[in-house]
């Protein structure tokens, strides 16, 4: 097998394919390998519909063969070391795959071990997250008799940092529309302060928590599961003195029966990149923001869940950043000089909040709200308001978009 290659691509998901393919689409002669050991490559995004029982999870999974590019080679190995200074990277079978370029893109990786008691309490099904099995998120809602539905999110970055509010959203109007909200309470805990950092889309969304009578706990990050006693204890940091400046805080844990539990779990970078030389103090891939080049290694890039940006970790923010990432490394391969650094720092979060409702948050470094023209066309004026045209988009259009268009290195 070959071992030597002019770009190889760590992780064949929505970073790792799309880079691919955009690079051959420009160059037919590059010499491309992607390394990742998975059988099978997921669209997510539809997971949080598949929670609220309206996609078919089989929908979200096609074979990763049929996704590689054609004109890329695939090696279904998983890199367990980089060496930077090697241009190579070795494999769990034992490989070792020589470089020029190296496009580093292996996602992110659920970390249970974070939350005392969480790895228990999935086992035992006490626990459902659309992160980890959103069938199980389906069945743990029909089966939901009334009580205290309760969900939260993890203090790390996680990937689609609003899709623990998602869930929660659809499942607040399932049991409206179940005639249990007299005897149901609806928890949203989470460590941020604001329920969205975009300020147009906050207001929406407040709207909304006070529609579905939502119990809105910012401050709270959850540090134990109790599966057995169905308590969950969170570390409460909310401001006294009406402070809002985070000082004179005084940090108490609190407890939280629940009947039914959505929590997205603790994510990391993959223990290879944590533990290479790549990264920044918080353990993610060091990237320059703009140009998604690495600040010591010139010949590696970096984009998607694993690069340390400070923006939303979402397969929108994906699509803006290969265009950049695909320049730099053709303008590298013909001996010019890397100075594409137009990433900034765009991310979206279709926020979908009940059954044919969606808001769809836009953004960028500055938490500056960017809608995309191109909605216009959809008759769509404010996406920061709710509109059904918008759960149109994200249940039908984006899977067609993703599956046809970003896939192929289409232009989207």
């Amino acid at each position: 097998m070959k071992q030597q290659y002019q770009v190889a691509i760590i992780g064949a998901g929505t970073a790792g394919i799309m880079t691919a393919a955009q690079l051959l689409k420009k160059n037919r002669s590059l010499s491309i390998v992607i390394i990742d050991p998975a059988d099978t490559h997921y669209y997510q995004p539809a997971w949080t519909l598949v929670g609220a029982g309206t996609y078919d999870f089989d929908k979200t999974a096609k074979p990763m063969k049929d996704l590689i590019p054609h004109g890329a080679e695939w090696i279904q190995d998983e890199v367990v070391e980089m060496l930077p200074d090697q241009n190579g990277v070795k494999t769990k079978s034992g490989l070792e795959i020589a470089y020029e370029y190296l496009i580093v893109a292996p996602g992110l990786v659920n970390d249970l071990t974070l939350i005392a008691g969480l790895q228990d309490a999935v086992e035992k099904g006490v626990v459902c997250s659309n992160y980890i099995d959103a069938k199980h998120t389906w069945e743990s809602l029909k089966n939901f008799k009334g009580g205290t539905a309760l969900f939260t999110q993890p203090a790390t970055p996680i990937k689609c940092g609003g899709a623990p509010q998602k869930i929660m959203y659809l499942a607040a109007d399932y049991i409206r529309k179940k005639g249990l909200s007299n005897k149901s309470k609806v928890i949203f805990a989470t460590p941020g302060t604001v329920i969205f950092g975009v300020p147009q889309i906050a207001q929406t969304l407040m709207e909304v928590l006070h529609r579905y009578h939502v119990d809105f706990r910012p401050y709270h990050t959850p540090v134990k599961i109790d599966a057995d006693k169905k308590i969950a204890y969170f570390l409460d940091k909310t401001p006294q003195s009406g402070n809002t400046d985070g000082t004179d805080t005084a940090s108490k844990t609190v407890a939280v029966a629940f009947d039914f539990l959505h929590l997205a779990p603790p994510q990391t970078a993959p223990k290879f990149i944590q533990e290479s030389v790549l990264v920044n103090d918080a353990g993610w891939l060091a990237v320059d923001k703009h140009s998604l080049q690495h600040p010591k290694y010139p010949n590696i890039f970096g984009l998607g869940d694993v690069a340390g940006l400070p923006t939303a970790k979402t397969g929108a923010a994906v699509r803006k950043q290969v265009p950049v990432v695909v320049d730099n490394i053709l303008k590298l391969i013909n001996g010019k000089t890397a100075d594409n650094t137009s990433y900034q720092g765009y991310s979206s979060c279709p926020l979908v909040t009940g059954y044919g409702k969606m808001v769809l948050a836009e953004f960028n470094y500055k938490n500056e709200f960017t809608p995309d023209p191109k909605l216009r066309l959809m008759l769509i004026g404010d996406s920061s308001k709710e509109h059904w045209r918008l759960w149109l988009l994200k249940k039908y259009m984006l899977p067609y978009l993703y599956w046809h268009k970003m896939m192929k290195g289409k232009d989207v």
